[in-house]
């Protein structure tokens, strides 16, 4: 992913920061716990889309 995209962008729910998680192509907000998919190398930032985290998932741990 393009690190200038990754700066502009930010979470549709809270406008707070994303972070790349490489290994499972996704853009976590960990402020909300959700993993925005990455298909195709466009970011998909639909919160219906988004996969909820819990606290022991590996993305809020990095």
């Amino acid at each position: 992913m393009d690190t200038k995209l990754l700066d502009i962008l930010a979470c549709p729910v809270c406008k707070g920061p994303l972070v790349l998680v490489r290994d499972s192509r996704e853009l976590v907000c960990r402020a909300d716990r959700l993993a925005y998919p990455i298909r195709d190398g466009i970011p998909v930032m639909l919160e219906e889309e988004a996969r909820r985290l819990s606290s022991e998932d590996p993305a809020m741990a990095r």
